[in-house]
This record gives structure tokens, C-alpha cells and sequence, in this order.
């Protein structure tokens, strides 16, 4: 990707875009999401074109007469932590910086690649967890 790229995905991602931690499935921690929402397939399209990472799905629409199909772009677990360091120093959104940079710093270190977790490291992931959702206080 460009720095031109980057900085423009960066600014869809501040506009329309959220950095999450999200659960998918019962039984795992939340784990890294970015998803961007748009009416707008093209830009999602070319966004997954140049990233070459993610899935576009499309919305349910219920009300086709006033509202127009909608669209969202996910990416998740490493995928979802790469791009994030590529678009992490054009993030301008405070709240959004500060996500992309803890999942970045933080997240692998209280992850285990096994999947198992010892109280010590239980701990931390929960305590990381909490930081994270802390966040949006302030």
C-alpha cells in the first residue's frame, strides 16, 4: 500500500469505520475486528482490493423504499492487527488512535498462540480487556 493509500483508509476507517474487540465465537476472548459500514459497495470493494485482506457483506435491508443497500467490510484477528499498524500513524480520531495502538502494543503479548492460558496470563488478558473498554470513558 501507498502512504496515499493508507492515509485515505485511515481517514474511511475515522469517518465510518470502528476498531473493536470482538467475540466470535462462545468460548473465545474478543478478539481484533475492524468493520466499515457504507451504501457505498465501490469504496469497500476497492478497499479490500488494495489491502487484499477481508469480507464484504451485505446488509439486510428491511425497508427498501427508504433506505438504500447497505454494505460492511470486516477484518479481523491478525489481518485486523496488521492493518492497523499500516493505518495507525494516519488515524486522527483520539478514540480511535488510542484502540488501534493498544490492540497493536498490547494485544499478541496477552494472547497466547496456543489458546491456553494460565491464571498469570488470564489475568492479564482480562486486565487488557478492561483497558480497552476503559477507553470509551474517556
Amino acid at each position: 500500500m501507498t502512504s496515499e493509500e493508507k492515509a485515505y483508509i485511515a481517514g474511511i476507517i475515522d469517518g465510518e469505520g470502528s476498531i473493536m474487540l470482538l467475540k466470535f465465537h462462545h468460548n473465545q476472548f474478543p478478539s481484533p475486528c475492524i468493520s466499515i459500514s457504507s451504501t457505498t459497495i465501490e469504496l469497500l470493494q476497492w478497499i479490500k482490493d488494495v489491502t487484499k485482506i477481508g469480507t464484504i457483506k451485505a446488509k439486510k435491508n428491511y425497508n427498501i423504499e427508504k433506505h438504500a443497500d447497505s454494505f460492511t467490510y470486516t477484518i479481523k484477528y491478525n489481518d485486523a492487527i496488521n492493518l492497523l499498524v499500516e493505518i495507525e500513524p494516519y488515524l486522527i480520531i483520539k478514540i480511535k488512535k488510542k484502540r488501534a495502538k493498544l490492540i497493536i502494543q498490547k494485544y499478541k503479548d496477552v494472547t497466547p498462540r496456543n489458546g491456553k492460558y494460565s491464571d498469570e496470563m488470564l489475568k492479564l488478558k482480562e486486565d487488557f480487556y478492561q483497558e480497552f473498554m476503559g477507553l470509551n470513558l474517556q
